[in-house]
């Protein structure tokens, strides 16, 4: 596949490590979206980073200068909130929980109706907390022991930064379990192919019409094969030349930055 997507139709864009690092925008990345809407190829941000909410994000992408919608933000939250509260038919609602994550992951859960601050919670949560206190992480624990189930918004170990990876919902998971014994009954988020499988029947084509823009091999190429669309690797995130040669994902195309595509 060559850098100018031929039949593409639609692309799913991570976030961190694709668009922007940190605060900062990836060289290219405004061109890159013009180019998109010049060519006619809808775009969705996708991100597994559950500590913002839909409008913290667009008010951060707006603030970079990308014309970003709300209904344009596909979050790990919104495919956890799927199984918190499933269609009716399902054995368990989650609507009680006590949550490890932002106050932002807060309002979304919140305003789905779902208690964030149970005293005898369905489950725990893990989103990317980067409120985190001990409080939290002590209270969860004391659920945990007591055998109460654990629910993680995405698997990511590290969020990529302009200084190296931070601690994301993977390492806090680790934490978890070297605490309390306790892994997680569900990690939702990429790289599970529900996170776009809906967007693609609501938009009627053919997941081989649409593309994975990522950062990462574990996640975003995951999740990429597993959903049937075509993997785009960009290398100005996580993953590196050298981390594809141990790689069991193969992606369709490797690229440095968005700025290559679309050309």
């Amino acid at each position: 596949m060559s850098a100018s997507l031929n039949g593409i139709r639609c692309l799913f864009l991570d976030l961190d490590g694709t668009i922007y690092l940190g605060d900062e925008l990836i060289e290219g990345a405004l061109e890159f979206l013009n180019r998109c809407d010049e060519q006619g190829v809808k775009r969705f941000f996708l991100s597994n980073n559950s500590s913002r909410s839909v409008i913290q994000y667009v008010e951060k992408l707006q603030g970079m200068g990308i014309p970003a919608k709300p209904e344009e933000i596909m979050l790990s939250t919104h495919h956890l909130l799927a199984h918190l509260l499933p269609e009716l038919g399902s054995d368990v609602r989650y609507d009680s929980v006590f949550l490890v994550g932002t106050q932002g992951m807060r309002e979304m859960l919140e305003e789905a109706g779902i208690n964030t601050n149970s005293e005898r919670p369905k489950a725990v949560v893990i989103g990317y907390d980067t409120e985190i206190d001990y409080h939290k992480i002590a209270t969860a624990s004391k659920h945990l022991h007591a055998g109460v189930p654990l629910i993680a918004s995405h698997p990511d170990v590290v969020c990529p930064s302009p200084d190296g990876g931070l601690p994301d919902v993977g390492a806090y998971l680790a934490m978890f379990e070297a605490a309390t014994g306790v892994v997680p009954s569900l990690v939702c988020g990429k790289p599970r192919p529900g996170m776009i499988a809906h967007k693609i029947r609501e938009l009627g084509v053919e997941p081989s019409e649409c593309g994975m823009v990522g950062d990462r091999l574990y996640t975003d190429m995951e999740m990429a094969e597993r959903a049937g669309v075509r993997g785009i690797l960009v290398l100005s995130g996580e993953a590196t030349l050298e981390d594809l040669e141990e790689a069991q994902q193969n992606p369709d195309l490797v690229v440095d930055s968005v700025d290559e595509l679309l050309r």
